[in-house]
């Protein structure tokens, strides 16, 4: 497909059922919770799939099931164009309680299917009792395909020892340059095994912004500060951001994220700035 933005083609990356799908999506954790806000939250979500931002990310957690809405209207006479992603909550995970709330959520999102349905965090049910369900959703069309959010390495094998759980597509953590553990294990462990890692908060939540290294290298590179931010994550293989924003001109700026190529020399700057890790850490979570 050509692009027609005026940027550089939004990168993809491939899912184990050969799906590609946008590196570079649309958050919305922080939409739906004021009805004064809906109509430019609406609004930020299609100005983004115009510039081939396709996959939005939602969650019944995200005020309560009111950024689904925001999600089905802004998909509204779109929902082809559209990579949906959405999560169950834990408690929620039992089999008829996962395919109870599959059906809630279909109704908010006002579609017939939800293209990558994720548990959100671990909770008391059984893997093998949500992935069955998991399973069953997927089988009857509901569902395109599944998988986790906020698993550590210890998780993931685990889930990938109960039947049908290698069937996981990706598995959504906090990941930005201030949050970097996962490169020790967890995200070479996802790359190894073909599922994909969804990066949410990338620019955490706005407070490395200031970060002077960052700022120097934006100015260098004539770009802000998120947008390099955002570069750095779109060099990982087999990662997908997910910036929020309800801001038109600053989902502009996330998106002219993947005109910038980052150096050797840049991404060893950024390596000083923010230190890989060298040890195994906890999953961080927000």
């Amino acid at each position: 497909m050509t692009d027609t933005t005026g940027f550089d083609p939004v990168p993809t990356v491939t899912l184990p059922d050969g799906r590609d799908v946008p590196a570079l999506g649309l958050g919305t954790w922080g939409m739906g919770e004021d009805a004064a806000h809906a109509p430019a939250e609406t609004a930020s979500l299609r100005h983004g799939l115009d510039l081939g931002m396709t996959l939005i990310d939602t969650a019944e957690m995200y005020a309560d099931g009111g950024a689904e809405i925001v999600t089905g209207r802004a998909m509204a006479g779109r929902r082809d164009e559209v990579f949906l992603v959405s999560k169950v909550y834990p408690w929620n995970a039992s089999f008829k309680g996962t395919l109870a709330a599959c059906e809630r959520s279909l109704r908010r999102l006002d579609t017939d299917r939800i293209d990558l349905y994720l548990l959100h965090w671990r909770g008391e049910h059984p893997l093998g009792e949500t992935v069955r369900a998991f399973e069953w959703l997927k089988k009857e069309g509901h569902i395109g395909a599944w998988g986790v959010s906020n698993f550590d390495t210890d998780d993931m094998k685990e889930l990938l020892d109960v039947p049908d759980g290698g069937n996981c597509a990706a598995n959504q953590v906090l990941y930005n340059l201030s949050r970097r553990g996962i490169e020790y294990d967890l995200l070479p462990f996802c790359q190894q095994n073909g599922i994909a890692v969804m990066a949410y908060s990338p620019i955490e939540q706005g407070r490395i912004l200031r970060h002077p290294a960052l700022a120097s290298l934006a100015a260098e590179k004539n770009a802000t500060p998120a947008q390099i931010a955002l570069a750095f994550l779109l060099e990982r293989e087999g990662v997908i951001a997910i910036p929020k924003s309800a801001n038109q001109s600053r989902v502009e700026e996330n998106r002219a994220a993947t005109d910038i190529d980052l150096s050797d020399d840049d991404l060893a700057v950024l390596d000083h700035a923010f230190p890989p890790p060298t040890r195994k850490t906890p999953l961080e979570m927000l």
